[in-house]
């Protein structure tokens, strides 16, 4: 394939690698190498729509890398939403691309390689937002690579006549073009750490448990994101409502055949109808025989990817991200009983969960009751049992961030953590979310916390074990606590014994937490004391 040939005498200056597909030229910017755009898959449109991944075809000459490619198909935020999140479009089939930030591009200089999947729901997104800009990281040694791919009905629709999980089959040829091209700018392939936020970190659980990505990277990061998967029935509803308005058979066939515009605005529509709180329809990855051959947290409480490091952890108040933008806090607090009882269905748990939480957080809302019930339910009860069953020559460490947002209402919501560890607070977009003022000196933490896991498998801070230490990066200078989430735990704990009662979210089925000794038995919750006005509770360390 021919490529327009980048302009010698303009370009002579920017760094130039060699891929497997073709030589692409890059720019410097304030002494980083970076290249923009990198395709590592052919466009999966055409006679590859819906299908897996195919390499790109070779290109002659040298392709111009200086600008982000095209962004996969996907609908636009609400406007409440689109207040908070950037998430640039930028037109183009060649939408399977991938960007380098290296501080010495070549070969021979062995660097750290950070490979960050970014969240939205597996709906939105992309490698083009401003707050994932990899400057920082390059500037202290590491080579940091973002990556696009599928979304929605596009990446993870499941069909008769279709792979199912697209998107990440997509996700996967990223990883195996680092391993194959990522020392020609400068990184080491066996020193790969992959990263990710919400859907990205429940997408490297599901790499974790793969077979296939074994081999593909040596650390991983969840950020507000578990090992999970989604009922296929779940996932074929929302392709059958789609195909319902579409008046169009369920079938990849009859979909491809849809204008992409229609189908986005269809998939939209259906969506609205569901939230990560409340439940709803929702794309999801699913158990599929392959690429995904058993339940991800299954997989990995049986002892699956047991030689991989990971760092793990959410934010103090994930739910307000989903709840405060539309004004369902409110309403919930106005429903209060029917909103709780809601809650219970969607937990599948008994009285004795709520009354625990009414107990412990006696002056919180029904709002702030449902989320965290929620939250705890569907992401820290899972992450808290994924690192309770890593082996000890491969701990885990567990983050908390828990500094509140400058925009009312958000407090420390879900993807607040981001321009934190990109170091990208500055960045107009972070402040979308974080407000003005946001601290530089807690982005300088976490961030270097982010790296020091990258380079030596350890951020700074004691691993885990029974005492259960989660670092809190909050106000102030960040600090050890021991078990901050332990009483709210100890009710699911105590909710799992009862009878027929689930062990994991609705969506999933993992197998049993493995049962031991705690620190914080199931006792009746009405004895405990309500927790100390420090965010995140618990015994702090020095």
């Amino acid at each position: 394939m021919a490529v327009d040939a980048v302009d010698s005498a303009s370009r002579r200056h920017d760094p130039v690698v060699t891929t497997p597909y073709g030589a692409v030229c890059g720019r410097y910017e304030d002494g980083v190498a970076v290249f923009r755009g990198v395709p590592y898959a052919a466009p999966p449109f055409g006679a590859r729509r819906f299908r897996p991944p195919v390499p790109p075809e070779p290109w002659d000459g040298v392709r111009d890398a200086g600008e982000f490619g095209p962004t996969p198909p996907k609908p636009p935020y609400s406007e409440a939403f689109a207040r908070l999140l950037a998430d640039p479009v930028v037109a183009g089939d060649d939408c399977l691309n991938l960007n380098v930030w290296t501080p010495e591009p070549g070969p021979g200089a062995g660097l750290p390689v950070m490979v960050w999947i970014h969240g939205g729901a597996l709906t939105r997104g992309s490698s083009a937002v401003p707050v994932y800009d990899g400057q920082a990281f390059a500037r202290d040694g590491v080579v940091l690579v973002s990556i696009n791919y599928r979304l929605g009905v596009e990446g993870y629709g499941l069909f008769p006549d279709a792979p199912p999980n697209a998107g990440l089959r997509d996700q996967l040829a990223a990883l195996e073009w680092v391993r194959e091209s990522i020392a020609r700018f400068g990184g080491d392939p066996d020193r790969v750490t992959v990263f990710g936020e919400s859907a990205g970190a429940i997408s490297i659980g599901a790499l974790l448990a793969s077979p296939r990505a074994q081999g593909l990277f040596r650390r991983a990061v969840l950020q507000s994101g578990p090992p999970e998967a989604s009922e296929r029935d779940k996932v074929r509803r929302m392709v059958r409502r789609m195909a319902t308005r579409l008046k169009v058979p369920a079938t990849a066939r009859a979909f491809a055949a849809v204008d992409r515009a229609l189908l986005l605005r269809t998939q939209a529509d259906v969506a609205r109808l569901g939230s990560p709180v409340l439940g709803g329809p929702a794309f999801g990855i699913v158990v599929d025989g392959d690429l995904v051959p058993r339940h991800p947290m299954e997989a990995l409480l049986a002892g699956g990817a047991s030689d991989v490091e990971l760092l793990l952890g959410w934010t103090s108040e994930e739910y307000r991200l989903w709840l405060a933008p539309g004004g369902l806090l409110e309403r919930v607090d106005r429903l209060g009983p029917v909103a709780l009882a809601g809650a219970m269905a969607r937990c599948r748990c008994g009285h004795e969960v709520p009354r625990g939480y009414r107990a412990i957080h006696p002056g919180a809302g029904t709002a702030d009751l449902v989320g965290q019930m929620v939250t705890d339910h569907l992401l820290r009860v899972p992450l808290h049992r994924l690192a309770d069953a890593r082996p000890p020559r491969t701990p885990a460490y567990v983050y908390e961030f828990a500094w509140p947002s400058n925009v009312p209402g958000l407090g420390a919501c879900h993807a607040l953590e981001l321009g934190f560890v990109f170091d990208t607070v500055e960045v107009p977009q972070a402040a979308q979310l974080a407000g003005p003022g946001a601290p530089q000196e807690l982005a300088d933490a976490m961030h270097s916390a982010w790296v020091r896991f990258a380079v030596e498998g350890d951020p700074g801070w004691q691993a885990w074990d029974a005492s259960h230490p989660v670092r809190i990066f909050g106000a102030g200078a960040p600090h050890t606590v021991l078990g901050p989430r332990d009483r709210e735990l100890a009710l699911w704990d105590a909710e799992s014994g009862r009878p027929g009662a689930p062990l994991s979210s609705p969506e999933s089925s993992p197998s049993p937490r493995p049962r031991r000794p705690r620190r914080v038995m199931a006792v009746r919750p009405s004895s405990w004391p309500p927790l100390p006005p420090r965010a995140g509770g618990g015994r702090s360390l020095p």
